[in-house]
């Protein structure tokens, strides 16, 4: 079973690192291979920023852990205090939009931190469901919002868990601007429930599979265009 393990960024090299407007922030870090020649590019990998804490310069992310296979999870496995790693970044480009019905956020514990900080951008009052599939009560942790927040766990990692677990939604009147992150399988069984089973528009979501249970991360980058390319193509036509 996959396991995550946090690391803790900081330096100079932070001195000028400012998230921006979105709330899904992420970086990218570069791996090089250890013993490779100094013209071999390093492996290119991308993560959600856990925290990111201004006045002490310091970023958390968290990796998840397949073992001693790929390339990121070894590297976090080994990581030692004073060891350094290139980065760039922040990215992102999802916030809430203002004006929409009602919102809807799912996934599981790798993107809390990009929840958290959705959910403090919620207009005042504006309805909010969240739906988060963590592996037990232990990793359930406490949200806010100043809208109306609805917030819903489910525990375990089964596949279709998160797309049921919004099935059984009394979903509010009018579409919901959606952000569903998280592991691929997941993510894409919800996202086609959505589209199909509840005809909310494919624009309205953000959708996007951070991870894959049965592949390490190398496998997955090497995957991630053609599922990519397949769960576009569950949305319904238009018109």
């Amino acid at each position: 079973m996959p396991t995550l393990t946090r690391i803790v960024f900081g330096g100079e090299g932070l001195a000028e690192f400012e998230l921006g407007e979105y709330t899904d922030h992420y970086v990218k870090l570069q791996f090089p291979r250890e013993g490779a020649p100094a013209d071999e590019r390093p492996k290119v990998r991308t993560y959600t920023v856990r925290e990111w804490d201004p006045d002490a310069g310091l970023l958390t992310i968290d990796f998840v852990v397949h073992g001693d296979e790929g390339v990121a999870g070894p590297w976090a496995t080994a990581a030692r205090p004073g060891d350094t790693i290139d980065l760039r970044g922040p990215g992102g480009g999802y916030a809430p939009d203002p004006d929409a019905a009602w919102h809807l956020m799912a996934g599981d514990s790798s993107v809390i931190p990009a929840i958290s900080a959705s959910l403090a951008r919620v207009p005042a009052g504006a309805t909010v469901h969240v739906v988060l599939q963590v592996h037990g009560p232990e990793e359930e942790v406490e949200l806010s919002s100043p809208g109306d927040l609805h917030l819903h766990w489910l525990h375990g990692d089964a596949d279709d868990g998160l797309a049921e677990a919004i099935a059984a939604l009394d979903f509010p009147a009018g579409d919901p601007h959606v952000f569903l992150h998280g592991e691929a399988t997941s993510v894409r069984l919800a996202r086609r429930h959505l589209v199909v089973d509840r005809a909310v528009p494919a624009e309205c979501l953000s959708a996007s599979g951070y991870w894959k249970r049965t592949l390490t991360d190398e496998g997955w980058r090497e995957a991630k265009a053609d599922w990519n390319a397949q769960v576009e193509a569950e949305a319904p036509a238009r018109g």
